[in-house]
């Protein structure tokens, strides 16, 4: 096991390293010169020699492939640079900002599995009742409304006519954990939703494929409760494909996230995100991404390594 996960991380390096190449090449085919993004109306003011000391200062005036190497060099050596627009050091805004991205993440996962996985085996076990299509018809909905479109009527419903739940802004977890929860609530269940829905319906068929394996029927002619049979023998092999489906689903959340928080103000990596690429921040707007791909690489080797402890037959050498 531990010989796979050493060879899993050395195998991130170059889809890391391809990942910053695509990186950097299309945030430099976004419209517009950065330097008057950055400069901003003051530009108009200056003569060329001062907009040209600008450029050079930023190094915008070498060519794109030394801009690269440049930037690479840096990234691999710890330092990741300044934000053109707010002085600050990248590493610094990710230390702020990572920490409400995760938590966002995480408490939106764990809500969709929490959703779709009773739910899923209900429908299974009571198959073509009402509960079952109802649940199935929900999924189908949630799986097809846009993030933007639930979010905006989620604000409206619980945050303009019952106003009983925040629309915008966050609340430090360890500050006050009860209003944390409550901020929490609307953009983490709009990140699940459509996780839940998916979630749901691969539960609901891997359950009905392990319920008709013979081992299954050896169970129920020993006389086991059916509660036993559902949860002490089909479930652990039916989450399986739900838990391939749901590390999928990590990189998913990670680009829901920049939709979600700029809708609820959440000041996350997604918003930071959004705001760098509209200032032509560059130097925020890679490390970002990077660092979201990253993300989504180490969520599916874990992934991986839950196979082995789900299922005893599968080994990593």
């Amino acid at each position: 096991m531990g010989k796979y996960i050493v060879r899993r991380l050395i195998n991130m390096v170059p889809v890391l390293f391809i990942l910053s190449i695509f990186i950097f090449a299309l945030i430099r085919l976004l419209p517009g010169d950065p330097i008057f993004a950055i400069i901003g109306q003051e530009a108009g003011n200056m003569d060329a020699e001062t907009i040209a000391r600008w450029r050079h200062d930023l190094g915008l005036d070498k060519p794109i492939p030394v801009q690269y190497l440049d930037w690479l060099s840096d990234v691999v050596r710890g330092d990741w640079g300044k934000s053109s627009l707010r002085e600050l050091p990248v590493i610094d805004e990710v230390k702020q900002r990572f920490p409400i991205t995760f938590q966002l993440s995480v408490v939106a996962w764990i809500m969709s599995l929490v959703i779709a996985i009773p739910i899923g085996i209900i429908a299974a076990v009571k198959r073509n009742s009402k509960l079952d299509v109802i649940s199935t018809g929900t999924a189908l909905t949630f799986v097809a409304l846009p993030h933007f479109w639930l979010a905006i009527m989620l604000i409206l419903l619980f945050g303009v006519v019952l106003d009983i739940l925040p629309t915008f802004g966050w609340v430090d977890l360890w500050d006050n954990p009860w209003e944390w929860f409550r901020h929490m609530i609307l953009p983490a269940f709009t990140l699940a939703s459509g996780l839940a829905a998916q979630n749901l319906r691969q539960t609901r068929s891997a359950m009905l494929e392990v319920m008709a394996e013979d081992y299954i029927r050896t169970a129920r002619a020993k006389g086991l409760r059916n509660t036993s049979i559902v949860w002490l023998h089909a479930l652990k092999n039916a989450l399986l494909p739900v838990v391939t489906v749901a590390g999928m689903q990590i990189g998913r959340i990670m680009g829901g996230t920049i939709i979600t928080e700029t809708i609820f103000s959440v000041p996350g990596m997604g918003m930071l995100a959004v705001n760098s690429v509209l200032l032509r921040d560059y130097t925020v707007v890679q490390m970002v991404v990077l660092l979201l791909g990253l993300t989504v690489l180490v969520a599916n080797l874990v992934t991986d390594l839950l196979y082995a402890y789900l299922d005893p037959r599968i080994r990593y050498a």
